[in-house]
Parts: C-alpha cells; sequence; structure tokens
C-alpha cells in the first residue's frame, strides 16, 4: 500500500547544480517539492533565500517559492517515502584510473529500497554508465515489483539551468510505460516538447552528447598547436574559415576544456567500449595535455624559475564560480613544478588566496587567460608582459 504523500517531488541530490535549478523550476510551476541532500549548510543558505552557486535567474525564483512554502529541504533520507515522484540527481564521477564509480549511485539505491514502494515513479536525472538503470531492479528486489524507473537525462548548460530547463527538449525513458508515460507529463510542465526513446538510447544520448563537444573542443585544441608550431595565430585562421562559411561556423575557439562532465562522460564511453573509443582517448590527451603544451611553449622563452606568471579565471568555464576540474589549477601546479612564482585570480570563484585582476597584472611578468570572462574583455595589460590568451578575449592594443 502506498504511503501518505506529503510532497508532489523529492529530489535526491536536490541542493547541487542539476538537483536545485530542477527542484527550483517545478516549485515555480506549483508542485510541493523537497531536496533531500546531506549538506546542512547548502540547506540552510537555500531557505534564508540564497543561492549556493551562480545559476542565472534562480533567485528571484527562489524566494517566490519559499514565499508560497511550496519549496522544502531535508538531512533525512526517509523523506522519500512521503512523495509520488523521487529524482534522482546525484553525482557520478569517474575514479583516478578514470573509470566509472558505479558503486556509490548503486549504494545510494540500497539505502533508499527501505523507504521506498511500487506505487513511486522514480526518475534517473544523474549521468548513469550504460545498462546502470536496469541493474537498480535487481537491488530494489523484482519480487516487490516492477518497479517504474524512468531515465531523464539533464542536459543544460551549468549557470543556465532556468533558462534551458523551458527551452530544451526533454529526453524521457522508462523501464515501464507507466514510468515513461508519468515522467513525461512531469516533465511537459517544463519544456513544451518530450522525446520519448528508450532506456539505451536515452542513455547513450547523454553520453554521445558529452562525448561530442569534448571531441570538437579537442579539434580546436590541436589546430592551436598545428597553428602556434606554425607560426600563425589559430584564431585568426578561423576566422577566415566560418566567415560566411556556414559548414565550418560550428569550429570553436582554444581553450581550456574542463569541468565535471565532459571528461567524466567520454571516459565513461571509452570504457564502455571495451577502451576501443579512440577519438575519446585522443581527445582526453589533447584537452588534458593543453596545460603541458603551454608551458614548453613558455619554457622556449623563459626561464619560468625566474618568473611571475599570474593566472586570470580558476573556474572550469566562462562567468561561473565552479572550479571543479579546472586546468587552471593543473596549469599553476605544472608552472610551480618548474620554479615559478604563480597568482591566482577569479571574477566569480572566492578563495582567501586569490588576488585581484589588477594586482596579478601588475605582480607578473606572464598572464595567461585561463577562463574567458566577460569581466576580462576590458582587462588592460601593459606592453611588457606576456599574455597567453587562448580564447583571444584580450582586445587589440591592450596587450
Amino acid at each position: 500500500m502506498a504511503r501518505k504523500q506529503k510532497f508532489d517531488i523529492v529530489i535526491v541530490g536536490g541542493l547541487g547544480h542539476v538537483g536545485l535549478p530542477l527542484g527550483l523550476s517545478f516549485a515555480n510551476q506549483g508542485l510541493n517539492v523537497c531536496l533531500y541532500d546531506i549538506n546542512k549548510e547548502r540547506a540552510e543558505q537555500v531557505l534564508s533565500g540564497q543561492m549556493p552557486f551562480i545559476e542565472y535567474g534562480a533567485k528571484p525564483i527562489l524566494k517566490k517559492v519559499l514565499r508560497n512554502k511550496n519549496l522544502h529541504t531535508s538531512l533525512d533520507i526517509s523523506v522519500v517515502s512521503q512523495t509520488k515522484y523521487i529524482i534522482i540527481a546525484i553525482g557520478t564521477p569517474i575514479d583516478e584510473y578514470l573509470n566509472p564509480k558505479v558503486r556509490a549511485f548503486l549504494e545510494l539505491f540500497a539505502d533508499l529500497k527501505k523507504f521506498i514502494n511500487n506505487q513511486q515513479i522514480i526518475i534517473i536525472r544523474s549521468t548513469v554508465y550504460p545498462r546502470t538503470c536496469q541493474q537498480l531492479t535487481n537491488i530494489l528486489n523484482k519480487k516487490n515489483g516492477p518497479w517504474h524507473i524512468a531515465y531523464c537525462p539533464e542536459r543544460i548548460v551549468q549557470g543556465y539551468a532556468i533558462k534551458e530547463l523551458k527551452e530544451l527538449p526533454q529526453l524521457v525513458s522508462g523501464l515501464t510505460p507507466l514510468a515513461q508515460a508519468k515522467a513525461a507529463k512531469l516533465f511537459s510542465l517544463l519544456s513544451s516538447k518530450t522525446i520519448k526513446v528508450s532506456i539505451e538510447e536515452a542513455e547513450l544520448a547523454k553520453l554521445f552528447s558529452n562525448a561530442w563537444r569534448y571531441i570538437q573542443f579537442a579539434i580546436a585544441n590541436q589546430f592551436y598547436m598545428v597553428a602556434h608550431d606554425f607560426g600563425v595565430k589559430y584564431d585568426q585562421v578561423r576566422q577566415a574559415m566560418i566567415e560566411g562559411y556556414g559548414r565550418a561556423a560550428t569550429l570553436p575557439s582554444a581553450g581550456f576544456t574542463a569541468g565535471p562532465c565532459l571528461l567524466k562522460d567520454t571516459m565513461q564511453l571509452v570504457s564502455f567500449n571495451r577502451n576501443n573509443f579512440l577519438l575519446g582517448q585522443a581527445a582526453m590527451m589533447i584537452n588534458e595535455g593543453l596545460p603541458n603544451f603551454i608551458v614548453e611553449e613558455l619554457r622556449k622563452k623563459h626561464d619560468l624559475s625566474k618568473k611571475k606568471v599570474g593566472i586570470l579565471g580558476m573556474t572550469f568555464k566562462a562567468d561561473i564560480d565552479d572550479i571543479r576540474d579546472s586546468l587552471s589549477y593543473k596549469l599553476g601546479k605544472i608552472l610551480r613544478f618548474h620554479g615559478t612564482k604563480v597568482f591566482y585570480s577569479d571574477e566569480f570563484a572566492k578563495d582567501p588566496t586569490f588576488i585581484s585582476k589588477e594586482k596579478l597584472i601588475a605582480s607578473s611578468d606572464i598572464v595567461i587567460i585561463g577562463v574567458p570572462h566577460s569581466n576580462y574583455k576590458k582587462v588592460s595589460i601593459p606592453p611588457k608582459v606576456h599574455v597567453i590568451d587562448l580564447w583571444n578575449i584580450i582586445k587589440k592594443g591592450t596587450k
């Protein structure tokens, strides 16, 4: 028998970069949402009306749904027994050997099964290793089923979920027809279009999307290295290629390709395809090797043990405050290995060791643009300072 339902939705991992914007969006549609998480500090912050990270457009919605009393938080996992829909939005990282860490995800369900029943709809929002969804029925015990499990992968760009949840089609799959139908109905509250696919198609679509982007960025970074070795500026070649020529229009600029998703999901495909995903492996070598390339090029011109290098931008992408897996830190470590004095600065991330961009520029012999934050477009750097600007964000005449 189904237990009493206090909430419409409980989101497990509800205070993270995926769960919180999703919860806000559903609460903004009038649903009664509870965010379950283990982060007490974040829970207190959210309940006070403050976002724990940058998410554009989220703060006014947060204040509204708190005022309307249809957004709640909980630190008690048993809260999942009090809802119709359970959405899983926890992180699914890879280990130090670049293999997917599936155990923690499966162990979560071993804990959840004490509190859930087969009348509920369980929606997986996390990125999962292929066939993980099928394994969940074994953990939950088939005898107590059928379990209504849907897989609806998130595909938003971090920092812009509130906007993109309205605009992007939602992929919806389910282990049962009921799970798929109910999940499609729920997500239709946010998006004007849902696309019904099989579980296997949804699992691969998510991984393929991020691997495709990762490979695109790797091509740009490889082109940058080739052009640099040839004595040509890659960005000028790129501009000549894309101007009025639609077939090259999607060619990205060069730059650090990092964060908690693109490399991780590419490596999940490598593992799933028995280490035969050669394009993905090559992309990893190129993107992760870019900091080393920059340092080696600098060593050809400078004795780095006698230089001061400033890195502008420590987050993994522009105009957000998330430093997870940022390659700016890898760059700093390599420079320090060669005896370099290194300074860090960022416009969005906060750290007591960071200095202002003005002080960094004044103190450095070499400045490297780690992330193309919009605030850097007007920065002024003296001609005597050697500037490395893969993104080509510094205007001409300021270098």
